[in-house]
C-alpha cells in the first residue's frame, strides 16, 4: 500500500510541477486522422518530423500540438495496419490539419512492442504478432483475453465456462510443461502479472476492463521471448492500454446491454422417459418412487441473463501534459441462477514530456472493485442427475424444496446417497466474494542532451490484491444437514511490487551501412501472498474448526540482468542476440541462477537488387532464431521445496497428554537439487506480402524441447519423507507450424472487404519422464468422477501429455458396446491393466481462425469463426450418469439418465465401463463465435463534435461437430460439469463528445 501512497503523492506533484512549467507558445496544429471509411483513429501517433514533438489521437481521432514555432514544419501520421502519411503545414497561429489513412496490408512501418522497447515490424527477428483495438472481437466482453480469440495463429483460447468473469485457458503453441504452468507471461504497460490467482474474484484477469485496452502483442518464439527469461517458456503477451493526448478534453462513452441464454442443455431423460423406463424395467418398490411432475431441473437452474457494460472515458492536455480518465461499471448476471458480476474500474494516465521533451514520462494507474455471487456448480451435475418426475417444491423442514429422504417424521434425514436438489444448492447457499486491485507504474525515459542516442529508461510498478467472502448454508438446508448448517470466511492478499531500469543505446551508421541497437538492463521483482484464513461454524455459531489466520507469507523473489544487441546491415540483414541472468528464491543458491540466451537472423530479401522493384512481391523475409527460456512457477512446485519442510496435521491426528490434545508435524518430501525447467526453441518463419501489400501473412516452423522437467514423480518408500517427489525429472518435445493470410480482396470508396485466416499444427510428446530412462513408465495426470481411484489420463513416455489410458471396446454385430467385454491386447488370455493402452488426448492436431469485416459507406459486417480438430473428449457425463443403475438405483430414490444410456444399456455393475474407449469422443469443431453489425453515424448535427456509433452482435452464434455433449470445446478434455457457455445477444452504443 505503500507504493500506492508514493504513486499518488508523486502524480500530485508531477501534476503541479507540470503548471508551473513555461512555454513558449507561437502557435498550434489541430486535426483528426481517420481511417479509409472516414473513421476516427484513436490512438493514431502524429509526430512533428525532424523533432521529438508527437502527440496521439483522443476517442474521436482529434489531435492537439501547441507550442509550435511559426513557419513550416512537416507532420507524420500512423497508425497500426496503416500507411504512414505525411503533410507539410504552415504554423501561423491556430492551424487545422486533417489526415485520412488508407490501409498498409504490409504493415512494414509498423512499430510494434517488444521486450523493453519497441521496433519496427520489417526488422523484427521473432516471431510476434499484434493485434489492434480495430480488429478485436466485439460484443460482451469480460476477461481481455476473449478480445483475441481466434485471431493469433498458435495461440489457442479456451474460456473456462460460462459463469460471469470466467477467466480462459491461453496457450501459445500449446504447453511446454507437466507440473509447472503452462500460462504466458502477461505484461500489462510494463507491469508483469505474477501469475497468482486473487482470492475471491472468478479470475485475476477478470479485474481489467477490456474496454482500456489498446493493442495485444504476442511473443511466440524464444529469441523475441528470451529477455524474459525465466518466465517465457510459454510466450509472452504485452498488453498496451489506451493512452492520453494532446488537445482540447474528449469524452467518450460507450455501452453494451446484453441477453445471455442457455444455447444447449445435456440430452437427458424426460420425465414421462423415466416413467416409461421405470415401469419397463423396476422393480414394484421403484415404480412406487414414480412421482406425477414433470421437471426439466436443467430449465430450474437456469435463467436468461442481462448485463451491462459501461466505460466512461476522459482524454486531453492539461498545462500540455497528455491525460486519459477512465471509470467501468460491470453488471454482469450469470444463466445460472443467482450467478453474478459487478466490478468498478478506474483508470488514469499521464504523459508529460520535459526537458523539450528529453525526458518521457508515463504514469499509470489502474484500480478495481468487485463483487461475486457463486452458486453451487454441483446444481449442475445435480440437474442432469435428479429425478424429472419429482416436484421442485415440497412441504417438509428442509426449506420446502424436495428432497429424498430416509426415516419419518421428526428422524428424517437427506438420504446420503441421492443428489440433492439442484435449486435447494443455489438458493439455500450465499456464496459471496469481493475482491479489490490495484496496480500501475510509473516509466521515465530519458535522452540525454549531449548524447541522444543514448536512453535512460527507470520502470517503477506494483500491483496489489485483496480478496474476502464468506459462504454460508442455513440449519435447515439438506446439503449440508450432517453439519447443522456451515458458516466461512476467507481472505486473500497478494502484493507485487518491481523496479526495472536499463540503457539503450541506437545509432545509423550512413556509411557502413549499419545501425546498431544495444539494450542493457537489471530488474528486481518482490512477490508476496498471505495463506487464506477460514473460520467455520455450524449455523448455531458453534466453532466447527480453529481459526487459521495469515501467519504466514507465500514470498518469492527474482533478480534479473539482461541485455539485447541487434545489428542491421543495409536494412536487409538483421542480426540480434539476447541474454538473461535470472536468480529465483525458489531454487537452493547452488541452483539459483538460470541463463537464458537467444540469437537471430533475419534476411530482408525484398531488399535485394533482383526484388526491390517487383510489382509483384511486396514483402519477402526469412527469419531464423534458437533461443533458450525457463519455468520455475506452478502450484505443485512451491517456493521452498529445495528444503525440508514440517506441516502441522490436521485436529483429527493429535496425541493426548493429560487432558490435553497436541498437533504433530510431519515432514514434506523435498529435492534440494530443484532447478530451473529449461525450454530450448528453434524457429524458422517466412513474412510475405504481394499485389502491393494487399495479401501478406506468414509461415513459421519450429522445435522446442524441454529439459529438466518439473514434474511430481512416484519414488521408492523410505527414500524421502513421501512416496511422490516433485523434481527436474524427463524430457518433453514439440514441433508445430503457423501460418496466416490476410487479404484486402476490396478497396474503393464506398466498399472494403478483408479477411484474415491462421492455421496451426502442434504435437506434444513426453521423452523422458523417470530419474532413470525408462519408456514403460507412466505417472497419473487426471482423474473421472465415479467409482473409486478411476485415473484416466497419465503422462508418460512417448505419449501427448494427458493421454487417455483406456481398455478397447468390444461391439456386438450390430454395433453396439458389450459391457465389460474388452480386448485382449497383449494375448495372455485375462481381461486387466496390462489390456489397457493409450488412445487420443485432449490435444488437437490443428486450430484454425477465420475472420472478416465488410463495409459498405457507414455500414460494417464482421464475424469470426474458429474450428479444432484432432481434439477428443471423455463424455464423463454418459459413463458416469447413462447406466441403468443410476436410474433403477438401489438406495430407495430414482435418478434421471443420459440418453446414451439407449446406445449402450451398460447397467454399471461392474463399474469397468468407465474406462472404456467407447467414451472417448471425437470433439473436433467449427465455431462461429461472434458476428456483428455496426453504423457509423457519424456526427449527429453539422456543428457538432458528438459523433455516434451502434452495433449490435451474437456471440457463440452455433457449433458444428460430431460430438453430442453440452460443448466440444473443453480444456481438461474430461465433459462433467461444465457450466454452459451461453449465446450472447449485444446491443451497443458509443458517443464522443
Amino acid at each position: 500500500m505503500r507504493v500506492f501512497y508514493l504513486l499518488k503523492q508523486g502524480l500530485l506533484v508531477l501534476l503541479v510541477f507540470s503548471a508551473l512549467i513555461v512555454k513558449a507558445q507561437s502557435g498550434s496544429i489541430s486535426g483528426k486522422v481517420l481511417d479509409e471509411t472516414g473513421l476516427p483513429l484513436p490512438g493514431a501517433s502524429v509526430v512533428v518530423k525532424g523533432t521529438t514533438r508527437s502527440t496521439s489521437t483522443d476517442g474521436d481521432g482529434n489531435f492537439k500540438m501547441s507550442g509550435l514555432s511559426n513557419g513550416s514544419v512537416t507532420l507524420s501520421a500512423s497508425f497500426i495496419g496503416y500507411q504512414t502519411l505525411d503533410k507539410a503545414a504552415s504554423v501561423t497561429g491556430n492551424t487545422t490539419l486533417n489526415f485520412q489513412l488508407v490501409p498498409d496490408a504490409q504493415k512494414l512501418n509498423e512499430v510494434v512492442v517488444i521486450g523493453y522497447g519497441t521496433a519496427e515490424k520489417k526488422n523484427l527477428t521473432g516471431s510476434i504478432t499484434t493485434v489492434s483495438s480495430k480488429d478485436f472481437q466485439k460484443g460482451t466482453i469480460t476477461t481481455p483475453e476473449q478480445l483475441i480469440q481466434g485471431k493469433v495463429a498458435g495461440v489457442n483460447i479456451i474460456s473456462g465456462g460460462g459463469a460471469p468473469g470466467a477467466g480462459g485457458q491461453i496457450r501459445i503453441r500449446g504447453g511446454a510443461s507437466l507440473n509447472a504452468s503452462n500460462d504466458p507471461l502477461i505484461v500489462v504497460d510494463g507491469v508483469p502479472f505474477s501469475g497468482n490467482s486473487i482470492g475471491n474474484a472468478p479470475s485475476p484477469l477478470s479485474l481489467i476492463n477490456p474496454n482500456d485496452i489498446e493493442t495485444f502483442t504476442v511473443l511466440k518464439d524464444a529469441n523475441a521471448t528470451a529477455i524474459y527469461g525465466s518466465r517465457a517458456s510459454n510466450g509472452v503477451i504485452l498488453i498496451t492500454t489506451k493512452k492520453g493526448s494532446s488537445g482540447a478534453p474528449v469524452i467518450n462513452f460507450s455501452t453494451n446491454n446484453s441477453i445471455a441464454t442457455v444455447a444447449k442443455k445435456v440430452d437427458v431423460f424426460s420425465a414421462d422417459q423415466v416413467r416409461a423406463y421405470v415401469n419397463a424395467n423396476g422393480t414394484a418398490a421403484q415404480k412406487a418412487l414414480l412421482g406425477t411432475a414433470n421437471t426439466d431441473w436443467q430449465d430450474e437452474i437456469y435463467q436468461n441473463a442481462f448485463s451491462t457494460d459501461n466505460t466512461l472515458s476522459i482524454s486531453g492536455s492539461f498545462k500540455g501534459v497528455p491525460y486519459r480518465v477512465s471509470a467501468g461499471y460491470l453488471d454482469q448476471d450469470g444463466v445460472l441462477v443467482t450467478a453474478k458480476l459487478k466490478r468498478a474500474t478506474g483508470g488514469l494516465t499521464l504523459s508529460p514530456r520535459l526537458f523539450n521533451d528529453h525526458l518521457k514520462i508515463d504514469l499509470s494507474l489502474k484500480g478495481t472493485l468487485s463483487n461475486s455471487q457463486y452458486p453451487d456448480d454441483a446444481a449442475i451435475q445435480n440437474a442432469i442427475q435428479f429425478d424429472p418426475t419429482q416436484p421442485v417444491y415440497a412441504d417438509n423442514k428442509f426449506g420446502g424444496y424436495f428432497e429424498w429422504i430416509s426415516g419419518t417424521g421428526a428422524a428424517a434425514v437427506p438420504n446420503p446417497n441421492a443428489p440433492r436438489n439442484p435449486l435447494a444448492l443455489i438458493r439455500q447457499q450465499n456464496n459471496r466474494g469481493n475482491a479489490e486491485r490495484s496496480f500501475g507504474n510509473a516509466r521515465f525515459d530519458y535522452s540525454f542532451h549531449f548524447l541522444p542516442e543514448l536512453h535512460a529508461n527507470l520502470n517503477l510498478g506494483y500491483d496489489i490484491s485483496k480478496g474476502y467472502g464468506s459462504k454460508s448454508v442455513p440449519v435447515y438446508a439438506a446439503q449440508r444437514a450432517s453439519t447443522n448448517g456451515y458458516y466461512e470466511n476467507r481472505l486473500n492478499n497478494g502484493s507485487d511490487k518491481f523496479s526495472e531500469f536499463y540503457l539503450n543505446y541506437a545509432k545509423t551508421v550512413e556509411s557502413i551501412k549499419s545501425r546498431f541497437d544495444v539494450t542493457a538492463g537489471y530488474g528486481y521483482y518482490d512477490n508476496a501472498t498471505t495463506d487464506f484464513y477460514f473460520n467455520t461454524y455450524k449455523g448455531t455459531g458453534e466453532i466447527l474448526t480453529t481459526p487459521v489466520f495469515p501467519n504466514a507469507v507465500e514470498r518469492q523473489k527474482l533478480l534479473s540482468y539482461y541485455g539485447r544487441f541487434v545489428y542491421t546491415l543495409a536494412d536487409k540483414y538483421i542480426l540480434s542476440g539476447t541474454m538473461r541472468a535470472d536468480a529465483s528464491s525458489r531454487f537452493s543458491q547452488e541452483n539459483r541462477w538460470g541463463y537464458f540466451p537467444s540469437a537471430g537472423f533475419t534476411w530482408r530479401i525484398i531488399g535485394e537488387d533482383f526484388l526491390k522493384d517487383s510489382k509483384v512481391v511486396s514483402d519477402l523475409k526469412l527469419r531464423l532464431s534458437y533461443g533458450e527460456t525457463g519455468n520455475k512457477d506452478g502450484a505443485t512446485i512451491g517456493n521452498y521445496n529445495y528444503i525440508s519442510r514440517y506441516y502441522a496435521n490436521t485436529n483429527n491426528g493429535q496425541y493426548q497428554v493429560g487432558n490435553n490434545f497436541y498437533n504433530y508435524y510431519s515432514p514434506a518430501g523435498y529435492d534440494p537439487d530443484m532447478k530451473w525447467e529449461t525450454t530450448t526453441t528453434y524457429n524458422a518463419g517466412l513474412d510475405y506480402g504481394f499485389l502491393k501489400g494487399r495479401l501478406y501473412g506468414s509461415v513459421d516452423v519450429y522445435y522446442k524441447k524441454t529439459k529438466d522437467l518439473l514434474s511430481t514423480i512416484n519414488i521408492p518408500v523410505g527414500t524421502n519423507f513421501s512416496n511422490l517427489l516433485t523434481t527436474n525429472v524427463g524430457n518433453m518435445e514439440v514441433k508445430g507450424a503457423e501460418a496466416s493470410l490476410n487479404f484486402v480482396a476490396i478497396q474503393k470508396d464506398d466498399v472494403t472487404w478483408e479477411f484474415g485466416v491462421n492455421a496451426a499444427y502442434n504435437k506434444r510428446k513426453i521423452t523422458n519422464l523417470t530419474l532413470n530412462p525408462d519408456a514403460g513408465s507412466k505417472v497419473g495426470a487426471g482423474d473421472i468422477t465415479g467409482g473409486t481411484g478411476n485415473t484416466l489420463k497419465w503422462n508418460a513416455v512417448n505419449q501427448i501429455p494427458s493421454a487417455f489410458f483406456v481398455y478397447k471396446q468390444v461391439y456386438n454385430a450390430n454395433g453396439l458396446p458389450l459391457e465389460g467385454v474388452y480386448e485382449d491386447l497383449n494375448g495372455d488370455g485375462v481381461i486387466n491393466t496390462n489390456d489397457q493402452y493409450f488412445y487420443k488426448s485432449p490435444d488437437p492436431n490443428f486450430t484454425f481462425g477465420f475472420n472478416t469485416s465488410f463495409t459498405y459507406k457507414k455500414w460494417t459486417a464482421t464475424t469470426v469463426l474458429r474450428a479444432s480438430i484432432g481434439n477428443y473428449v471423455y463424455d464423463n457425463i454418459s459413463s458416469n450418469f447413462g447406466i441403468r443403475n443410476n436410474i433403477l438405483s438401489t438406495q430407495g430414490i430414482l435418478n434421471n439418465a443420459g440418453v446414451d444410456l439407449y446406445n449402450t444399456n451398460f447397467s454399471g455393475s461392474s463399474g469397468t465401463q468407465y474406462l472404456s474407449d467407447y467414451f472417448i469422443k471425437n470433439a473436433s469443431f467449427l465455431k462461429m463465435d461472434n458476428v456483428g453489425l455496426s453504423y457509423n453515424v457519424g456526427k449527429l448535427a453539422k456543428n457538432s463534435n458528438t459523433t455516434m456509433r451502434i452495433s449490435a452482435n451474437v456471440q457463440n452464434v452455433f457449433i458444428v461437430s460430431d460430438y453430442n455433449g453440452l460443448d466440444p470445446e473443453l480444456s481438461t478434455g474430461i465433459d462433467f460439469n461444465l457450466y454452459p457457455r451461453p449465446r450472447t445477444y449485444t446491443l451497443g452504443l458509443n458517443v464522443g463528445f
